[in-house]
């Protein structure tokens, strides 16, 4: 039986809707630096024209937004619109409890937007060799290029803020509205995830969630998991 609660696991569960097919399924999108499987979850109708990202966890000591990536994946599966759910691009630091990756990068100062060589492995804002020289910001990358959402929450700690830029502004200031959390407007530094999203697709909306530090209550949870409900309705 326990064979067969993984293979179903895998399997997409179909149902239609006005954009055809609904599924639910997860599947490996890339591995880390130390080999682990970085998974993410589709839910939803792949041929709708809103595409959400949700990545619970990229610094592997701020993983707290995995609880809300988890809320959604139990939702039931939405007829117009297509999520992706990543809990953690970071596994290894998950697993570490620390920042940065299997390499000592700060994943967030490793994409190509405003990269600059900064640090040494393990430090705080390790941004790696080059830019895109990290398994898991190519996973990422590769992910966004083809699904290309028009809507990326990132979950990081511990500022309690929601941090956002240009285009993103708008969606982010109801978000903070919504969860009550301060905005704060700048320039994501460079090498961030959200950098380069609006960089490169400047017609998606792309921003940082800063929770408060410590496991989210369910309370909170809730309060996330609606707001990014209500910026697709």
């Amino acid at each position: 039986m326990a064979n067969l609660a993984s293979l179903l696991a895998t399997v997409p569960m179909l149902i239609g809707g006005p954009y055809g097919p609904v599924l639910h399924v997860t599947q490996q999108i890339g591995h880390s630096a130390g080999g682990r499987p970085i998974m993410a979850t589709e839910s939803g109708a792949p041929q709708a024209p809103t595409r959400v990202l949700v990545v619970g966890c990229i610094h592997g000591n701020e993983c707290a937004g995995i609880a809300v990536v988890r809320r959604l994946r139990q939702m039931r599966p939405p007829r117009t619109m297509d999520l992706w759910l990543v809990p953690t691009l970071n596994p290894d630091g998950r697993a570490a409890d620390r920042r940065q990756n299997g390499h000592g990068v700060d994943l967030n100062r490793n994409f190509s937007a405003g990269w600059a060589a900064n640090g040494v492995p393990g430090s705080t804002y390790y941004s790696g060799p080059r830019p895109f020289s990290e398994p898991e910001t190519r996973a990422a990358r590769r992910l966004i290029e083809r699904v290309r959402p028009t809507l990326s929450v990132w979950y990081h700690q511990h500022l309690r803020l929601v941090w956002a830029w240009g285009g993103s502004t708008a969606a982010a200031r109801r978000y903070a509205h919504l969860v009550g959390l301060r905005l704060f407007l700048s320039p994501n530094p460079g090498g961030t995830a959200s950098r380069w999203q609006n960089r490169h697709f400047p017609s998606d909306v792309s921003f940082a969630v800063e929770l408060p530090a410590g496991p989210m209550s369910a309370a909170a949870v809730t309060r996330h998991e609606a707001a990014i409900l209500a910026l697709l309705r």
